[in-house]
């Protein structure tokens, strides 16, 4: 079959499934500037080669996602469906020009637009771009510390992780906070949305090893997100919506992902 060519520019954070294992969600722009979102993927499980970066082009095997009825999902072949990695788009001094020209060809800076496009039977989209006219605080509160107890005696029970008998893969730590950006759109509308991203549960379980302490971990995470993203880089937000909350919740987008090159300024000719 047809390879589908996907630039990839967002991960989230790992979940675990009794059916699936450890899934990992997928969403990048396809050559023409589409959106698409591939999941399920067991992205910890695949081979070293495989284990893609954001804004790398990979060449997959892709259908259809028929359990999922939003246009952009589709699903490897099958959770053996190889994954190649092509190319990428470096950061080009930082400005993120060549990125750019994919990532924004379109632009949502209203909220309550883009929930009501994604409410739309004959569109329902699930993943965009969006700026925040102004991000207000980022914040961080507890969640459930620990998995689903019967999901994780399921995959202790059948060994679902089990790579080699020599190696375990272990099931991935769950993020004992969960992060969110409180930011208003072009209305001046305010939301406050949660952040799903790998990235972020990535940098404070890094800041959490260096400093032994989730208090001080979870300030060094809102420096990056409010002091550095969002208040010297051009900050866009990854949206995409779960498709159980797809239809029903008032707001059903999550941060999925951070665009945040340097700010481009324009320098007078005179």
């Amino acid at each position: 079959m047809a390879l589908t060519k996907v630039l990839i520019t967002v991960k989230t954070y790992p979940t675990i499934s009794v059916k699936y294992e450890e899934l990992v969600c997928t969403a990048g722009f396809r050559e023409d500037g589409t959106w698409i979102r591939i999941y399920p993927v067991q992205f910890r499980k695949k081979a070293y080669h495989e284990q893609y970066a954001k804004y790398q082009w990979i060449e997959i095997d892709l259908v259809k996602n028929d359990s999922d009825f939003r246009p952009e999902s589709y699903r490897p072949y099958s959770h053996d469906t190889e994954i190649k990695i092509v190319g990428k788009i470096p950061a080009d001094g930082d400005t993120w020009h060549e990125r750019r020209k994919i990532v924004l060809n379109k632009v949502y800076y209203n909220l309550t637009e883009l929930i009501a496009e994604a409410k739309d039977r004959s569109i329902e989209t699930s993943l965009a771009v969006f700026k925040p006219t102004k991000v207000l605080d980022f914040k961080w509160e507890p969640v459930e510390r620990e998995w689903d107890e019967k999901k994780l005696a399921a995959l202790k029970q059948f060994n679902l992780f089990e790579t080699t008998s020599e190696n375990k893969l272990e099931v991935v730590k769950k993020l004992p906070f969960k992060f969110s950006y409180f930011f208003a759109d072009d209305q001046g509308t305010e939301s406050t949305i949660m952040i799903e991203d790998w990235e972020v549960g990535a940098l404070f379980w890094k800041m959490f090893e260096k400093l032994g302490n989730e208090e001080e971990a979870c300030k060094t995470v809102r420096e990056k997100y409010l002091d550095d993203f969002a208040k010297t880089k051009d900050l866009h937000f990854y949206l995409g919506t779960s498709a159980q909350f797809h239809l029903v919740a008032p707001n059903p987008f999550l941060i999925i992902g951070t665009f945040h090159p340097k700010k481009i300024i324009q320098q007078s000719l005179f």
